[in-house]
């Protein structure tokens, strides 16, 4: 159950981000990584760490410190390419391009940096999508574990109504 609902948080959250350019700031990508810290911590509070909830907020992690990483050099888009394996380069290339400097000390993303990071991330066979799927289901898996108690020594009491019922 965690773990859908943070998968949901996931889609939303960062389809959000590819679709608005008011919101692709550094300083969004701080209250982000703040946000899901936060959700992180919750998950640890409540002994859950290994449902698998926090896997899912693998995309919006790399999306925030996208937001946050220097984005000048070629170093610095060697270092986008290597931490941003959970999104594609279609999400990488659309978060850069909306990128949009909130303060005077901020700049926009040239667009040679967006070429020097395609150009790093072409041989990634990603998806054709920019969007995440947030109708997406997991699986649910009930584990079978066969009780010790044999049928035949059963008694059901009368009081159930359940003549109808034999034993063989």
């Amino acid at each position: 159950v965690f773990k859908q609902l943070f998968y949901v948080i996931n889609a939303v959250a960062l389809n959000n981000l590819l679709l608005r350019k008011d919101v692709c700031s550094w300083s969004t990508g701080m209250q982000l990584r703040f946000n899901i810290s936060q959700l992180e911590e919750w998950l640890r509070g409540k002994n859950l760490q290994q449902s698998g909830a926090a896997q899912t907020l693998e995309p919006l992690i790399q999306a925030a410190q996208l937001l946050q990483l220097k984005k000048k050099t070629s170093e610095d888009a060697e270092a986008i390419c290597s931490l941003c394996t959970s999104l594609t380069t279609q999400q990488i290339v659309k978060i850069l391009n909306l990128y949009t400097p909130v303060n005077e000390f901020e700049e926009r993303v040239t667009v040679a940096f967006i070429r020097d990071i395609q150009m790093h991330l072409q041989e990634r066979n990603d998806p054709p999508q920019l969007l995440l799927d947030f109708k997406h289901m997991f699986p649910v898996l009930f584990p079978f574990n066969p009780s010790s108690i044999t049928m035949d020594s059963i008694h059901l009491p009368a009081s159930l109504n359940l003549e109808f019922l034999n034993k063989v």
